[in-house]
Formats: C-alpha cells, sequence, structure tokens
C-alpha cells in the first residue's frame, strides 16, 4: 500500500526530493517496500526532477 501511495505523491509531482527520499529510505529500512519497488520510485523522482 505505501508503494502505491507514494507512487501517486511522485507520479503528481507534489514532493519535495529530498524529503521523498528520506520517507523512501525509511520504507526501505522497515521493509514496507521492497529493493525493487524502492529503485523504481527513485527512477520515478528523477525523471520528475529533469
Amino acid at each position: 500500500m505505501i508503494y502505491t501511495l507514494s507512487k501517486n505523491v511522485i507520479l503528481s509531482g507534489n514532493f519535495e526530493y529530498n524529503s521523498m527520499l528520506n520517507k523512501l529510505d525509511v520504507y526501505l529500512l522497515g521493509n514496507r517496500i521492497t529493493i525493487d519497488q524502492y529503485n523504481e520510485l527513485k527512477s520515478l523522482m528523477d525523471s520528475k526532477q529533469s
């Protein structure tokens, strides 16, 4: 569920990069998302920054 919510926020563009990255790190460390999901969300964030 947190993966879907995070993805929706990132796709909307309504996020601050460093804050969202910190959240993703915590979700990964807490086993709320997988490493593959983390990498996908990070790539989406990077593409929105360009």
